[in-house]
């Protein structure tokens, strides 16, 4: 093989990825409007939320740059800086709900691992994207690594969310 960014050998792939991405938008909006006064009343899932709206938005714009037809070389600088910005955003979060405002973090369950997926998410979009801008075979495939990593968060910090969510709903009603 002697070049891995073949549009047609990763289209299918890409639109799975990005179609699922789009789908997960449309539930978490059912999800957050049926449960609009938990959320809004809850600073950490009010920013969960909307930062998993952002997640998934920016993953159906990287299953799009990849499926446009481009150079391998300009695909790579796209990636990499989505990934740079993401890592400045999760850096900043990581240090502002582990550190610096630690009371706010974990009143919603804030855990450093939760950040720190996502970072290695963007480390690994970083790297697919330098390897991209290289003409390397193993830019997609870590690309790919990257976004089904940033998938998985995403999808487990939804379920934070909900878990919350179910929790103060539960202590509502006890009280």
């Amino acid at each position: 093989m002697e070049n891995a960014y073949q549009p047609e050998l990763w289209r299918d792939a890409y639109v799975v990825l990005g179609t699922a991405a789009a789908g997960l938008i449309g539930l978490l909006f059912v999800v957050i409007s049926i449960h609009l006064d938990e959320i809004s009343n809850n600073r950490v899932y009010r920013i969960r939320a909307r930062n998993n709206l952002f997640y998934l938005f920016v993953m159906v714009v990287e299953a799009t740059l990849v499926l446009i037809p481009q150079l391998m070389r300009v695909l790579g600088i796209e990636i990499a800086v989505v990934g740079m910005c993401l890592l400045m955003l999760h850096g900043r979060n990581l240090y502002a709900f582990a550190y610096k405002n630690r009371d706010i973090g974990s009143s919603g369950g804030f855990q450093a691992y939760t950040a720190l997926r996502f970072i290695i998410s963007d480390l690994l979009a970083i790297a697919g994207g330098v390897l991209l801008i290289e003409s390397s075979n193993w830019g997609l495939y870590v690309m790919t690594a990257s976004y089904i990593v940033f998938l998985g968060s995403v999808i487990l910090n939804a379920w934070l969310i909900m878990l919350g969510v179910g929790q103060s709903g539960k202590t509502a009603k006890a009280g």
